[in-house]
C-alpha cells in the first residue's frame, strides 16, 4: 500500500481509532477471515470489542475501499485487504482448501460473458468449487 492505514483513513476524513487499526491488522493476518474471526482475533488485544462493531468497521473499510469480501462457501462473506483482492479463489469440495489464483485464468470467461451478453466481471469475487488436486488424487479424503 502506497500509504500507511492510518494516512488512508486520514486523506478520506475519517480518525485513526483503534477498533479501525485492530480490524485491518486482523483482516490482513487473516487473509480471508469471517467477520466472527475477525472479532476472535480482535478481542485477543481489545475484549471489549463486540461483532456488531466489527460489522459497522468492515462496512465502514469497504465503502472507503480498503477491505473487499468474497463468498468462498455458504455462509459469512470472508474479508482481505483490497491491495490483496486481486486474485480468484478455487475452493475444493472435498477438503475444503482455498487456493488464490491470478484473474486471468478467467479470461476466457470474461470475455465471452462481455462479447456474448454485454456483462462486465468482476473476478474479484469470483470462486470456482471444484475438487483439488490432492482429493481428485485421492491423497484427501
Amino acid at each position: 500500500m502506497a500509504q500507511t492505514w492510518q494516512e488512508e483513513l486520514r486523506a478520506k476524513g475519517y480518525r485513526v481509532t483503534p477498533q479501525r487499526q485492530l480490524v485491518l491488522e486482523a483482516v490482513s493476518a487473516l487473509e480471508h477471515g469471517t467477520p466472527e474471526e475477525i472479532c476472535t482475533q480482535v478481542q485477543r488485544t481489545a475484549q471489549g470489542v463486540n461483532i456488531s462493531t466489527i460489522y459497522r468497521t468492515l462496512e465502514l473499510l469497504e465503502e472507503l475501499g480498503m477491505v473487499k469480501h468474497a463468498h468462498i462457501g455458504h455462509g459469512p462473506p470472508n474479508y482481505h485487504l483490497a491491495t490483496e483482492a486481486d486474485h480468484v479463489h478455487l475452493r475444493c469440495r472435498g477438503c475444503g482448501k482455498v487456493e488464490d489464483v491470478s484473474p486471468t485464468v478467467a479470461d476466457g470467461l470474461v470475455r465471452a460473458l462481455d462479447e456474448g451478453y454485454g456483462f462486465e466481471t468482476d473476478v474479484h469475487h469470483l470462486t470456482v468449487f471444484g475438487r483439488c488436486r490432492d482429493c481428485r488424487n485421492g491423497e484427501r479424503t
